[in-house]
């Protein structure tokens, strides 16, 4: 080799330089080889365990918290139900969360790579992605709901406590202006109605009851629309007759979806460093704001009466096996289970981390939040009920009925009503916006983890792809007729029957799959201890045979759902099961498809769809390493060197 030429080579130039003439001169060798090496962009880890757990209790406590436990208490026995509840909560809701924080900090990858310990199963992962796509793309509409809600509050008067405002009809009447209701006046021969026109007006009622009428003011739903139901329908939503009208879009609720879904871009887009600051806002605010709304709830008149509705047992609903079923319905979908968001939150621990404890302390604070809420929430119905002399019964509501309609309407009658409805709705969007930014995060750590060389060096531009592409569809339901086609995405894309049966095979993928023994020997490897025999049995047993009783006894006792007394058609029922089919019917195609893709005989498919496709030990403390064979080299250049 001449002076001023290069003393190192390519490893491609050096195989060429073998071929030369003069290859086999010594002198001619050059004195190193160098090769570029493709090494993954690094991967991020959480700043402080307290980041970490409010990230869990951010994305697992939300609006169901609110919105849905209470009324599935009262409604199934009060007191009584949450004998079936808790019961869940131990054998599926906290041994479910456990494998699921767990198995991510074990894998440190998000929810589609952590299948390489039992190939056949990645389906679960695929599947999981896309109800998380989809629920990420339809929760975010309530959110815009209550954002529109919110931004309505800030004025003197609040817009749905009056029938004078543009959008009102000529039936238009509020429950609490009893004394413009008609009386219905009858005896035994005689029946007729009179209104009278104020408060003061009761001559001509008088008289009639002395001439022996019996008079009784009754608000009559089919005759008068309350303006909170008004606005709802006539302004916010401006409801078509049904899902074949989807109208014009509300460019209304288009910005202000629009608005969340830059909110929640921005509380993710640099990663789980910067997640972890924006939880300690959008996890501790609530529980602040609940607290304010339990003072005030607690100190009106009435709110007994709703508290006794919601507390006190009725074992006889035991019985009843609808109670048992909404139970375990209701623990396997405010746990946040199956939708992948759970292993990418654990996979950005530390391995070390004792997530054993932290599993169950956000499981319990999750419970334990729904209960909370129902006293806030049952309070203030029982003083709406005592306003309006209804029994509580008739006023309790559940999902956007409670928060859009019940709640704002008991609003209007505290004293400094816009500020108790601007507390209400700010906290209804902070319990929101983090279970949205949250499994947002789940969807795209599985996605990124996925490709890391290709997408994380532009994690910032995919993420804003998705977000745009997810806001597109979401605004299919902020047309005249979107509340319809909410109402198929929320009944069919990510919950029922198909969550239940992807938390189920999931279940079956880590204990039956993998192993559960093999599954301990990696718990005992991050905490130094094998956990309790208990989990095992629930893991093997009690899990999955809960998983898939529920979703059969669901399937057995399926109706098509109506949206107040709309009923759907038979094609948007057909496009709900074409949603749930996308995300479900994976997990049976991926396996047929790997099966018969893989060569060899049976035995040896078998063998390697269910064995682990990653290495059985470490010799190391820390993470596990890559799915390589080749252990990436790290240099300042990036170039490796033999």
């Amino acid at each position: 080799m001449e002076k001023g030429e290069k003393e190192t080579l390519e490893l491609n130039d050096y195989y060429n330089h073998q071929n030369t003439p003069n290859s086999n001169d010594a002198a001619s060798i050059p004195k190193t080889i160098e090769t570029k090496v493709t090494e993954e962009p690094p991967r991020e880890s959480w700043s402080g365990k307290t980041e970490f757990v409010l990230s869990c209790v951010g994305q697992c406590i939300g609006m169901g918290n609110v919105w849905r436990f209470p009324y599935l208490c009262y409604r199934n026995g009060g007191g009584a139900f949450l004998i079936p509840y808790f019961l869940t909560v131990v054998f599926v809701g906290i041994p479910m969360y456990f494998m699921e924080l767990a198995l991510g900090q074990w894998s440190s990858v998000g929810g589609l790579s952590v299948w390489k310990i039992c190939p056949i199963f990645k389906g679960v992962g695929f599947a999981a992605t896309m109800a998380a796509f989809w629920l990420n793309t339809y929760y975010i509409v309530v959110l815009a709901w209550t954002l529109f809600y919110l931004f309505s509050s800030f004025t003197a008067t609040l817009p749905w406590s009056t029938c004078e405002n543009p959008w009102n009809s000529p039936q238009c009447l509020s429950e609490y202006e009893r004394f413009k209701f008609p009386y219905t006046c009858s005896n035994d021969s005689y029946s007729f109605e009179t209104n009278i026109t104020s408060a003061e007006n009761l001559t001509s009622i008088t008289e009639f009851t002395n001439r022996g009428f019996k008079c009784v003011q009754l608000y009559e739903s089919e005759q008068f629309i309350s303006p909170v139901k008004e606005f709802w329908e006539r302004n916010v939503l401006q409801i078509s007759s049904g899902i074949d009208e989807p109208g014009d879009v509300r460019w209304q609720l288009a910005l202000t979806l629009l608005t969340v879904w830059i909110l929640c871009y921005f509380c993710i887009w640099k990663g789980v460093q910067w997640t972890g600051k924006v939880v300690y806002v959008t996890a501790l605010f609530p529980y602040f704001l609940l607290f304010c709304l339990l003072i005030r709830g607690v100190t009106l008149p009435g709110a007994l009466e709703g508290i006794k509705f919601y507390i006190v047992p009725d074992m006889s609903r035991l019985l009843d096996s609808k109670c048992w079923l909404d139970a375990a319905s209701q623990v396997l979908f405010s746990y946040g289970l199956g939708l992948g968001s759970l292993i990418a939150l654990g996979s950005y621990n530390k391995y070390h981390n004792n997530i054993y404890k932290d599993a169950v302390f956000i499981s319990i604070l999750n419970s334990c939040t729904s209960i909370f809420a129902g006293f806030v929430i049952f309070s203030v119905v029982g003083f709406m009920a005592q306003e309006q002399g209804k029994p509580v019964s008739s006023v309790a509501a559940s999902g956007p009925g409670l928060a859009f309609l019940a709640y704002p309407s008991a609003v209007i009658q505290l004293p400094i009503s816009p500020l108790w409805a601007i507390c209400f709705f700010l906290m209804m969007l902070m319990l929101g916006l983090d279970s949205q930014f949250v499994t947002m995060e789940g969807f795209f750590t599985a996605i990124i983890d996925e490709f890391p060389r290709i997408l994380r060096p532009y994690r910032e531009i995919f993420i804003a792809s998705v977000c745009f592409l997810s806001y597109l569809i979401g605004l299919s339901m902020v047309t005249h007729g979107g509340m319809y086609m909410f109402q198929i995405f929320d009944n069919y894309a990510a919950s029922g029957i198909c969550l239940l049966l992807l938390i189920f095979f999931e279940c079956i993928a880590v204990s039956w799959g993998y192993g559960v023994n093999r599954f301990y020997e990696n718990l005992k490897d991050m905490f130094g201890f094998y956990p309790s025999y208990f989990w095992k049995i629930c893991w093997v047993v009690t899990t999955p045979a809960i998983c898939f009783g529920v979703a059969v006894a669901r399937i057995v006792t399926f109706k098509p759902f109506t949206y107040d007394s709309y009923e759907f058609p038979t094609w948007a029922h057909c496009f709900g099961g074409v949603l749930a089919f996308s995300s479900i019917g994976i997990i049976p195609i991926f396996m047929i498809i790997t099966f018969f893709t893989t060569g060899g005989s049976f035995s040896r498919r078998v063998k390697v769809l269910f064995r682990p496709d990653l290495p059985a030990t470490r010799n190391t403390p820390g993470p596990p390493p890559p799915y390589s064979v080749i252990p990436p080299f790290s240099t300042p250049d990036g170039v490796a060197r033999v």
